[in-house]
């Protein structure tokens, strides 16, 4: 009666917090979900959660339910890891680059839970902030780069991970706070905090700035996030930076933040890989891995 995908379903669910985030999760509409939830209740004569809260909150059955996900799914997911892993027999090297200074905050995780699955896996990590990581991915001398500037090359296929909103930092007596919104021109008198990397790679100058022929008063860099923000904090400029890596700072009320235009900076954090290694079983499942860390760890992501 209950099914494998009822409980992925209803796992998603939980974890979205609603019906059209879950949606996107197991890859269907939010009228086939709604369906598919309705078919269980009436298999099982009981509501599974209660309709019109935010965030949702489950009946008794459906956290049963829930239970019963959290005990079987990775079990599933186990048996699944090591039968591929007896079919392929390959152990695998994973060499992977960040093109993303933010990005150690679930990178760090999804790996040390990958090494448990697949100790035999080669692995190295490195920074590609001091060079151009999509040729070495080209070449073969890396197997995986995390970035958020896509280019098409030949033989490297892109998987988006999660998309987010890239907000600026302000220091909470910051003037800018009176403003519901950034716009370009506010930052003509204002310096910039940014990474130590090429204009070219940020969003703020290529998806904001650059397009209103907008230059910052001044542009100033660091190398941590954490540098940044308390740049931030003490007045000395302002900051872009991902929606999730300031929400621990934005809770401690250490800085404020503003949306960059109307509608906001919305970018997509993709893993770039080699065509001839996407179907690789070790390759596959640290990519779900990562997915997985990041919509468990970060705050205020979105399916891509």
């Amino acid at each position: 009666m209950i099914e494998l995908r009822h409980l992925k379903t209803l796992s998603a669910l939980r974890d979205a917090g609603s019906l059209v985030e879950a949606a996107e999760r197991v890859h269907l509409t939010q009228s086939a979900l709604s369906h598919q939830i309705k078919d269980l209740e009436d298999r099982l004569n009981c509501s599974l959660f209660i309709r019109k809260t935010k965030p949702i909150c489950f009946t008794s059955a459906g956290q049963r339910l829930l239970t019963l996900a959290d005990e079987v799914l990775p079990m599933i997911r186990n048996s699944e890891r090591d039968i591929a892993r007896l079919a392929g027999g390959e152990t695998g090297r994973l060499n992977i680059s960040i093109d993303c200074h933010s990005c150690f905050d679930w990178l760090m995780p999804t790996i040390d839970r990958f090494r448990q699955n697949w100790p035999e896996v080669e692995m190295d990590l490195s920074s590609g902030f001091t060079f151009q990581p999509l040729p070495a991915l080209a070449r073969g001398d890396l197997d995986l780069v995390i970035t958020s500037d896509p280019e098409k090359r030949s033989g490297i296929t892109y998987i988006p991970l999660f998309s987010y909103e890239s907000v600026l930092a302000l220091s909470k007596r910051h003037k800018l706070n009176a403003r519901k919104y950034i716009q370009a021109q506010d930052l003509a008198q204002e310096t910039v905090i940014t990474y130590p990397v090429d204009q070219n790679r940020l969003d703020l100058f290529t998806r904001f700035l650059d397009p209103a022929s907008i230059e910052p008063y001044a542009i100033r860099t660091a190398e941590l996030t954490l540098m940044i923000l308390q740049l931030v904090a003490s007045g000395r400029g302002v900051a872009a930076l991902p929606n999730w890596a300031l929400h621990e700072y934005l809770q401690r009320e250490y800085v404020t933040a503003r949306p960059l235009g109307e509608k906001g900076v919305w970018c997509t954090l993709y893993a770039a890989i080699r065509e001839d290694q996407k179907n690789a079983e070790f390759m596959v499942d640290f990519l779900s891995t990562a997915k997985e860390v990041s919509f468990s760890t970060l705050t205020g992501i979105k399916s891509a």
